[in-house]
């Protein structure tokens, strides 16, 4: 592994960023399990960054697959595609937007620029509102809405950026506040911010916030920011890249917390739909989605091998009721994690819906960040055979746990009493 590592740094950016001191190659997968070239097994509590959404060599996806690339691999959008096609009337259809287009690309990055592109053009404006603490990707435009500044790495945009209060509930000026008064709130200063500017294009905003660290806000927030907006004549982008298809439990996708004033304008999608192949997405109204005034295709957005995937994929999880079991298992979860924070002076906060969990860590007998014992934890659930994920914005340090949505009540005891050891140990 050292020999790999080394050639890993002779050709990669500083910036490419490996967990763990002595990183992991990862071999191959099944279930919730992965290997590593040594040989060790580990339950997978992060799935690729919440993107082996279903099962790791799920059949029904890897035969999908094997069999479009024995028939075509790859055509563009400039010819009629019978799997994009299917997929994208059973987005439009699950989407709860009236009138819906669907756009395929091959990342959630990719997706968001789409929307962002989408939005500016409609609007004829490159103002965008977006959320403290947010992450929407690592192109040049997806880079200047991020509100999270471990991931905005240029100051220089192409858009104007404002920022809103909400999208983390407990830190911040409004923590202290009820829910119904942190809504207030938030809606007060977004009113008090378009005040302040006008011909604003959209809200891009994620339901519950990823690489922030799974924070969200109150169910509604989103549906009152809506009627704001609506007044204004500002679209409402949902990123669904890591709330999509029945992570949450609750939901089938994150907007529908907030759904009091309607559907989004806009959603974007990736990650899970593949289940490890790459794909992105937009939804859009009609009129939002044909506003464009040139040509545009897409090369390898809209793959016949990634659709098939997707299918595939998407026809296992609703066949299967993974949202429900998303909600019960996740339930569970939870539970178990909270019982072990209430215990654990490092864990200022459990958090989350479904399977998709954040666990807060601060030193002890603070309220301050402490990212070396996030590090630690990280390395502790390795050595006990899980692998988990981080996160967190300004000042917070976060353990992100994200399984494939098929995990098993037997799967989510036995995670829960690794991170116990593995919290224990780190302290």
């Amino acid at each position: 592994m050292t020999g790999l590592y080394e050639r890993h740094l002779a050709v990669s950016p500083e910036w490419l960023a490996l967990y763990y001191r002595h990183p992991l190659e990862l071999t191959h997968g099944e279930g919730r399990h992965v290997w590593d070239a040594d040989g060790n097994r580990y339950l997978d509590f992060f799935g690729g960054i919440l993107t082996t959404m279903t099962a790791h060599a799920l059949p029904e996806v890897t035969k999908a697959v094997s069999e479009q690339a024995g028939r075509l691999i790859h055509s563009s959008t400039l010819y009629l595609n019978r799997p994009m096609i299917e997929l994208a009337e059973r987005v439009a259809a699950l989407s709860g937007i009236p009138d819906a287009r669907v756009f395929f690309t091959t990342s959630g990055t990719e997706a968001n620029d789409t929307a962002l592109l989408l939005a500016t053009a409609h609007r004829a404006s490159n103002q965008i509102l977006a959320m403290r603490n947010s992450y929407h990707g690592r192109s040049f435009s997806a880079v200047s809405i991020t509100g999270n500044r471990s991931w905005s790495t240029t100051s220089l945009s192409p858009l104007q950026t404002l920022y809103v209060h909400g999208g983390v509930r407990t830190r911040g000026p409004y923590a202290e506040l009820s829910d119904e008064r942190f809504i207030r709130a938030c809606v007060a200063d977004l009113e008090d911010l378009l005040g302040h500017t006008s011909g604003v294009a959209a809200l891009i905003a994620e339901p519950v916030q990823g690489v922030g660290g799974f924070t969200a806000p109150p169910d509604g927030l989103y549906a009152a920011f809506r009627e704001v907006l609506d007044r204004h004549g500002i679209l409402w982008i949902s990123d669904e890249v890591q709330t999509g298809w029945g992570r949450t439990g609750d939901h089938f996708w994150g907007w529908q917390a907030h759904a009091a004033s309607g559907p989004p304008d806009i959603l974007t999608f990736a990650k899970g739909i593949g289940n490890g192949m790459s794909i992105g997405g937009v939804v859009a109204r009609a009129d939002v989605m044909n506003c464009l005034d040139a040509n545009s295709i897409s090369t390898f957005g809209g793959s016949p091998v990634t659709m098939a995937a997707g299918l595939a994929n998407l026809s296992y999880l609703l066949e299967h009721d993974l949202q429900g079991n998303a909600r019960r298992v996740g339930g569970l979860l939870i539970e178990r994690l909270s019982a072990l924070g209430a215990g654990s002076p490092a864990v200022r906060e459990v958090r989350g819906r479904g399977l998709m969990i954040g666990i807060e860590l601060v030193k002890p007998g603070t309220d301050e960040a402490d990212p070396e014992a996030a590090a630690a934890v990280l390395e502790a659930a390795r050595a006990g055979g899980l692998l988990i994920g981080k996160g967190g914005g300004h000042n917070t340090s976060v353990l992100r746990i994200a399984p494939p949505l098929s995990l098993t009540v037997a799967e989510a005891e036995e995670g829960a009493e690794i991170l116990g050891e593995a919290l224990h140990a780190a302290a």
